[in-house]
């Protein structure tokens, strides 16, 4: 059950303001961009400022797929970083299972998995199941608990049988199905999934996709947010849609609402140019909204352009 929330300047009784797994009021994150050293002295008062959410409400109820669709450099990955408690939002509150991410940080880091598509976090020259034994670790399991817990997971992900492999000989598919088993080693309320079939071969992306409905939702009940700029795996895996652009929710709701809302043969690309004005195939391989503008390499000692949270 998620923990209820009541107005912190009300008493015990008093109105409850949500109950949900996933919620958030006016997020906003902003980076500021580092200079080199002569822009510094050039124009000292001056200051570079990236904003990359801005005032994103959003509510997931629990056991809901929501996935956050929008093209590269949306501000998808920034979101999930701040509501994992990765990075601090610059203004506006985010809560996971009823817990605040920033003042209750630790509470909301063990009621979540993060499963991410970057294989360079596994140890590849471990086993499947030493890496699992040893992420099982960091998260204080009990070592009475811990293989246990890996056998159980390395069944529901189908990798029992090479197991015992190296992790550099999987294949991508295998490679992201670790990272799910990984994700679920602390038996979360809520998973966080940052677009979880990129590099993958549209058959093995299928099959990734039937195994997050069918096991991780339907025979588990886990609350998912996933984040993609695939319309197809947005719509066979979500409940809910949410479109982020420019660092904006321009709208949310079921598939169906949303391309009904247009017209009756309308498909989730004409949801996406309706409320973005953008061709969604065409922003997917332009020049991303919030890119670092490209930099002349300086000479050693003057740096080049960094982001920095505030």
């Amino acid at each position: 059950m998620i923990r209820q929330r009541l107005k912190t300047n009300e008493c015990l009784g008093c109105e409850i303001i949500g109950t949900y797994a996933i919620e958030t009021k006016d997020l906003t994150k902003r980076f500021v961009l580092d200079r080199g050293f002569l822009d510094v002295i050039r124009n000292s008062r001056k200051r570079n400022v990236l904003t990359t959410l801005s005032g994103v409400n959003l509510k997931v109820k629990e056991g809901e797929v929501l996935g956050l669709l929008g093209p590269n450099g949306a501000g998808k990955s920034t979101l999930i970083k701040i509501l994992c408690t990765l990075i601090l939002p610059t203004v506006g509150e985010a809560y996971v299972n009823g817990y605040n991410v920033v003042k209750e940080g630790q509470q909301a880091r063990s009621s979540i998995g993060f499963i991410t598509t970057d294989e360079r976090s596994f140890y590849w020259r471990l086993s499947g199941r030493e890496n699992l034994q040893f992420f099982a670790t960091l998260h204080n399991m009990p070592q009475s608990q811990v293989k246990a817990r890996v056998e159980e997971l390395l069944d529901v992900v189908h990798l029992k049988n090479r197991a015992d492999e190296p992790f550099l000989n999987y294949s991508a598919g295998m490679k992201q199905r670790m990272a799910i088993a990984r994700g679920l080693l602390n038996d979360p309320k809520v998973l966080f999934m940052d677009e979880p079939t990129r590099s993958l071969d549209p058959g093995a992306a299928k099959s990734l996709r039937d195994f997050i409905k069918d096991h991780i939702v339907t025979e588990r009940g886990k609350t998912v947010l996933i984040s993609t700029h695939q319309l197809d795996e947005a719509e066979q895996l979500c409940d809910t849609i949410a479109i982020l652009d420019e660092g904006r929710i321009k709208v949310q709701g079921s598939p169906e609402e949303l391309k009904k809302g247009i017209s009756e043969s309308s498909t989730l690309g004409d949801v996406f140019s309706f409320y973005t004005g953008k061709s969604f195939e065409e922003e997917n391989v332009s020049q991303v909204p919030f890119a670092t503008p490209r930099q002349r390499k300086r000479g050693r000692g003057f740096g080049s352009m960094k982001r920095k949270g505030y």
